[in-house]
């Protein structure tokens, strides 16, 4: 069965954040998107050293909907963290997790 380009996005997101929570103490999980929740929550949701981080995971150019920025303008108002990762910018992901515990050092 053939991924989406969105699935490799989430694929590699998982292996990064599975890297790094198991050496560095960290939580993540991936709402289910089933139509039961609520709508627009971003595709991944951490807690990195005490930081509450939320993914939204994109591919191609993709853009979030109108929903999904709602929910991740709701989360930064907040004081969490909110990203949009796609194939372009994994790197930026790790070197954001690297600052994190270099800051909590």
């Amino acid at each position: 069965m053939a991924k989406t380009p969105e699935a490799k996005v989430k694929k590699r997101v998982r292996e990064i954040l599975d890297d790094f929570c198991s050496a560095n103490a960290g939580y993540y999980f991936f709402p289910p998107a089933n139509g039961y929740g609520r709508q627009g929550i971003p595709d991944v949701i951490c807690c990195i050293q005490g930081r509450f981080v939320a993914i939204e995971c994109k591919a191609n150019g993709g853009v979030p909907t109108a929903l999904q920025l709602r929910e991740m303008d709701k989360i930064t108002k907040g004081g969490g963290l909110s990203f949009i990762i796609d194939e372009d910018t994994l790197d930026k992901l790790k070197a954001y997790l690297l600052l994190i515990k270099e800051r909590q050092s």
